[in-house]
């Protein structure tokens, strides 16, 4: 009897299961228990702020020829333009352009140029990753001996090689780093893929008659996604340092459409001079930029792939 009634009184809420935590919160609660990932996170966010609004808060617009004057030409930083009415707070460049407006105006072409070439690349690299992956054999050998000849190559000789056939512009920039990049996608989701394709849930679609195209972009592909945030993280933050080096060698953008590398390289010659402020300041926001990528990807990794985790 005493059982009985001991039992009865205990609190209904010991039989009820803990409620799961909701995937979105445990992923967040994740992310920002890393103070470097949240700084990485805040710097990258004002980053990508300013060079979506760089038309509106820059001081002016570096490369339109009525609003500079050469005379304002490499003036450090804090000194006044020749009527002493504005101030260039990190000076001009040999052409008289305000350098914080330049950066601001660089930093939105090397985004550009980097997220949009890392998309196409991904589209590119994660198609052909899931079909050697699904059909295997002969097809997956022959794609693979493709990845790993270029993979072979360094990546900015292969881009010199494509951008000395095509010539110079953004758009030719663009395809000499999806021709980098595809094949780093296509490797990382080839070995994903290939896990995926051994489960039961492929083999039941496949029994029940589901197409091809349907097991592979709607059951495979939502399976293979976590790598490709990370990877394509630190190949975004790659292809901004790779084109960078291009239009620093004078063969990426052309100068009417100036990124981080070009304004880095507008300076080089003044180094020596003493004015380093025309090459440093930009060579800071694509460090900035590049460190700030790197970041959030590195604890993406972490959170999506704990065992990967230091």
């Amino acid at each position: 009897m005493s059982t009985d009634s001991e039992a009865a009184t205990l609190p209904i809420e010991a039989s009820v299961p803990e409620k799961a935590e909701h995937p979105f919160r445990r992923f967040t609660s994740q992310y920002f228990h890393s103070p470097v990932a949240v700084m990485g996170l805040i710097v990258l966010v004002a980053i990508v702020l300013v060079a979506l609004l760089a038309p509106w808060i820059s001081p002016q617009n570096p490369y339109d020829l009525g609003q500079i004057d050469v005379m304002d030409a490499r003036l450090a930083p804090g000194e006044t333009d020749f009527t002493g009415e504005k101030v260039y707070m990190l000076g001009t460049d040999d052409q008289g352009r305000d350098m914080v407006s330049a950066i601001f105006y660089g930093l939105r072409i090397s985004l550009t140029v980097g997220v949009i070439s890392g998309l196409i690349a991904l589209s590119i690299g994660a198609a052909i990753g899931l079909l050697a992956a699904f059909y295997g054999g002969r097809i997956d050998a022959f794609i693979m001996r493709i990845v790993d000849l270029q993979l072979s190559f360094p990546a900015i000789l292969i881009a010199l090689m494509l951008l000395a056939a095509l010539g110079r512009g953004v758009d030719k920039t663009m395809i000499a780093l999806v021709a980098v990049q595809w094949a780093y996608y296509a490797r990382t989701v080839r070995a994903t893929a290939l896990v995926e394709r051994q489960k039961e849930y492929i083999s039941a679609a496949t029994c029940l008659g589901l197409g091809r195209a349907r097991i592979i972009f709607r059951h495979m592909l939502p399976n293979v996604v976590a790598p490709l945030i990370v990877v394509g993280a630190v190949q975004t933050a790659s292809a901004i340092s790779l084109e960078a080096t291009l239009s620093f060698l004078g063969i990426g953008l052309p100068v009417t459409e100036p990124s981080l590398g070009l304004l880095i390289a507008n300076g080089f010659e003044y180094m020596l001079t003493g004015k380093y402020w025309i090459s440093v300041f930009p060579g800071l926001a694509l460090l900035g930029t590049i460190v700030s990528i790197n970041l959030v990807g590195d604890q993406l990794r972490d959170v999506l792939n704990p065992r990967l985790s230091r």
